[in-house]
Parts: structure tokens; sequence; C-alpha cells
């Protein structure tokens, strides 16, 4: 059932055993296991079910660090930013969750092994037929992978959700659900503990018409997005002055995102032939079930990541291109059919036709003049190192609810460009060792990094999982830390980004909550 906000009586108290703030991925993946529960659900969405310039609004806040896109990088209606997502599907690797202690403040409280049954059931939610993201089968009739040398890169694949718009595909879900009610035009003021601060005693909802109403919960759980959820929480302070959980003054540090890099190096093969269809296309693989869009990509291996101490990066290609050495030359008494021949030639490679431009790698000269291939566009997008400096805060500007804005301050360390740096170089050292392909890096060294080039909109680790409160704000069940009843979901859990997307792991982490949640509502059944 859906209840329009601004249509409930001024004053009105909800009473409900569980609140969800945000009706995104993961707000909508925990609504869902909830159906037929036996528990009273209340969903509360700032938005409707279509874009709105007004509630929009209330995502603009003020920047302090890298120039960053605050408004537009989110939606703030029904469905959250799956309302624009592209899609990308893939799980973090085992490394990624493990304390490295060359990364500092890394390692999560729990290990890609505990998640693995969550991943499988996250892509089924994400409409996604397999999930075979590395086996080989299911992409043997497409071509083989480069035989990079050297054993540091390695062909890894996306699978692609449709990608799902959570509020179309399950807003039929939430209509018939008889024990779960959506609020849109709906916006959390704040969320009041107890006068201890140990629990969430109620919610205070208000609405861009001026009506105000509360929501009492058993227990709550806040997935409004990677930089609202820190928000939300830094102004819930009538009781805990610093914000609810931020006693170790955590909440809204360690911003990340994954610096996206468009144009990071060039890469020249001799051959179109020698490069796979999934390296620079969407490619369709056939399953029981139906097809499956993939994508080939190039990260790097775990002993890599190891021995150089490195972080990881993501390589994806685009439509390769003829590099011609130079213009073709008819001779002065060529025929008519040669030349007709040679205007089609034209025609064909118009758009690809240039001066060849002379790839090396990091550690050779220019080639000879004369050699030519096919050019591949490249894009890079890569992990940063956790910032406890990089940080969401409050600011002094107020929103038409009368709160204060966000306040980003996002930074960029030299250490990020070293390691990006390092990972282009280990590229261009495979590539030359296959011998079929040269590299030329484009991505300067820096002394320091300041402005990002690019970004995914991924908006991760500002209330981080840690099992120790004075590291994180939440605990391995993903629990407030110093509270009994509030949770979290979404990628402001994670303690460090890995270098993929995070949807996936985000609705993974999500259904892990909904299994506790259940089991935590039912014990309690079981002792009253």
């Amino acid at each position: 059932m859906f209840i329009d906000g601004r249509k409930v009586p001024q004053g009105t108290v909800v009473e409900t055993d569980l609140a969800i703030i945000g009706a995104g991925a993961a707000g909508i993946a925990i609504a869902r296991e909830m159906i037929g529960a036996g528990l009273k659900v209340a969903l509360i969405e700032s938005g409707g079910f279509d874009f709105d310039p007004e509630t929009q609004d209330l995502y603009e806040g003020e920047i302090a660090g890298a120039d960053y896109p605050l408004t537009s990088s989110r939606l703030r209606y029904f469905g959250g930013s799956t309302n624009h997502w592209g899609g990308w599907c893939r799980p973090f690797e085992p490394l990624d969750f493990e304390a490295r202690d060359w990364v500092p403040y890394s390692g999560w409280p729990i290990t890609r092994a505990e998640l693995d049954p969550f991943y499988i059931r996250a892509c089924e939610v994400c409409q996604i037929r397999s999930t075979a993201f590395d086996d080989p089968s299911a992409w043997a009739e497409k071509g083989k992978p480069l035989a990079l040398a050297g054993g540091e890169v390695e062909t890894r694949f996306f699978l692609y959700s449709p990608p799902t718009r959570f509020g179309k595909k399950y807003r039929p879900d939430m209509e018939r659900a008889k024990n779960i009610t959506c609020y849109l035009n709906s916006n959390v003021m704040e969320i009041v503990p107890t006068e201890n601060g140990a629990e969430v005693d109620r919610l205070e909802v208000g609405t861009l018409s001026g009506v105000r109403f509360t929501v009492k919960p058993r227990a709550c759980v806040l997935a409004a997005g990677g930089i609202e959820n820190a928000r939300l929480l830094l102004l819930s302070n009538s009781v805990e002055k610093q914000g609810l959980g931020n006693r170790h003054g955590v909440v809204g540090r360690f911003f990340m995102e994954h610096p996206h890099i468009p144009s990071p190096a060039t890469f020249l093969v001799t051959e179109r032939n020698l490069l796979a269809d999934w390296y620079r296309t969407y490619t369709k693989m056939v399953t029981g079930a139906g097809d499956v869009v993939i994508r080939g990509c190039l990260m790097f291996s775990e002993d890599y990541l190891r021995r150089e101490r490195r972080m990881g990066s993501v390589i994806t290609f685009s439509p390769v291109r003829p590099v011609m050495a130079e213009p073709e030359m008819l001779p002065a008494g060529a025929s008519e059919e040669e030349r007709e021949a040679a205007a089609r030639r034209s025609a064909e490679d118009e758009m690809f036709r240039g001066i060849l431009q002379l790839a090396r790698s990091t550690n050779s000269a220019a080639s000879p003049s004369g050699e030519i291939g096919w050019r591949l566009g490249v894009g890079c997008a890569s992990e940063q190192e956790p910032n406890p400096a990089s940080r969401v805060m409050l600011s002094q500007e107020k929103d038409a609810l009368g709160l204060p804005r966000t306040k980003l301050d996002w930074r960029l360390k030299k250490s990020d460009a070293d390691n990006l740096r390092a990972n282009l170089e280990a590229v261009a050292r495979a590539f030359g060792g296959w011998g079929e392909g040269r590299v030329q890096i484009l991505f300067s060294e820096r002394d320091e990094w300041t402005e990002a080039e690019g970004w995914g909109n991924h908006h991760l680790g500002t209330t981080r999982m840690a099992a120790d409160p004075k590291l994180g704000v939440t605990d391995a069940e993903c629990r407030v830390h110093g509270m009994s009843n509030l949770f979290i979901a979404g990628s402001s859990l994670y303690p460090t980004g890995a270098t993929v997307n995070p949807t996936l792991t985000l609705v993974a982490l999500a259904l892990r909550l909904s299994d506790h949640l259940k089991r935590r509502f039912a014990l309690a059944a079981a002792t009253e």
C-alpha cells in the first residue's frame, strides 16, 4: 500500500515493527524480503513515483574538496538512484574484504565467503540470469582472452542487470503486500533516540507541504544512500549532540568514490581479430534461463596486488579503430575503377583515418614510424585508499525543510594516483610481453591529486562497518554501535570500495540484513 505523506493528518503517530528510511535498491530489497513475514513495515520515501525538482533540491549542498556533482549524482524518488543506474554488476574479490597492511583502515568484519550466498540471491533481485562471472564457458564461443604475459593482468567479467529499475519493477509487490505501507513524499527529519541514546524511539517525518507526523518503530533501517545516511545521522542530534552513532567522530568520514579516467592510455594491437568481442562491446551469452549481457575487462591478479602492495583498478575497452600510417595515395594514372575502389575504402575509413600515433610501453622507445594496427579506446576506474579527512559534514546552509544541507569534502591522495599509474605500467608490461600490442600511458605522474577527471556516482564508506566502534559506525550485522535497534543498509557501509560498481554488493548486504532482522523479530516473539 502507498500513502502520500502530504495527506497524512497533522500530528499522526504511526506505530510499526520495522521502519525503512529510503526506497532505493537497499530499502526496496529489504521491504520485499519482509512481505508475508508477519511484521508491519513502514517504508518511508522522500519522493514520489516521478522526478520532482523541489524534492531533488533537498540533495543540494556545499562542496569543500574536489569538485563533485552533489545533486545530479543521485535521484530522490521511488526506486532511488536505480532510476539512472547503468546495470554493471560484479562481486567484490575475496581480497577486498581483507585487512591489507598496505591499505590503511582496510578490512571488513565479514568475509567474501559469508556474502557468497547473498550474492546469488542478489543476482536474482537484479535480474541477472547467471552467476558465472568468471566461468570460461560463458564466453568460450566469443573468443579467447588476450594472451597477456606476466600473470599480473587478468580477464574478468561484468554481468549486466537490464538494468533493474527497482521502483518500477517492484512497485506491484509493494502495492499488493498487506503488511507494508510506503509513505511517499515523506522526509525523515530526525531519528530521535531514547534519553540514553541506546535505541531509536521515533522518527520525525515532514513533507515539503508542511505536514509533520511521527513513526514509532521497534527497529529501524537507514537506507538513504551513501551520502544521505551520514547526513541524517549527523542531523539526529537532539539527544546525541554529535549525531547518532558518532561518539567516536567516525560518521561521515572515509567518503570514497571510484575515480574514473576516460583516457588513461592508448592501446595499439596488430590485428583486430586478436581482440575478443567482449573486450570492446556488450555481448550476449546464452544460458538455460535466457540471454545474459556480459562485458570483459582487465583487472589485476591477487598475487600482483599483494606482491606490489597495490589497490585495484579496472580497464575497459571501447570499439577499436584502424590506425593508418598515412592516407592512401593513388598514382596519377590510376584507372576509374581503382579510384572508385579507393573512394569506397576512404568512405569506410573516414572517421578513423589519421596519422599514426606511435605507441610505446613505459620502458621502451617509440616504435618505428610506419607501424600500423588497431587502436582501442579505453576507460579506467580505480580504488581509493580510505581517508578519514574525506568526509560528509553539515553545511550552514538550510534546505526547504529547514535542515542543514550536506557539505562534501571529497579528497584524492597522491597515493591514489601513484597506485593507478603503477597499475597502468603493469598493463603496459603485459601487452609488451605479449608481443602483439603496445601501450602508451597518458595518465601523468603527479605531486598531488586535487581534481578528479571523472567519477562513478558511487558513494562509499561514510558509515563504515568495523568490529571496533572507534573505527566504524556499525558492527558486522550492520547495527549502529551503541544502539540496539538502528541498522544501516547501502554502500555507506563499505570499509573499502574495491574497484567494481557497488550495487550488487549493497543488495547482497541488504538481503543478509533482512535475514538477520527476521531472526531477531522471531526471537523476540518467542521470548514474549
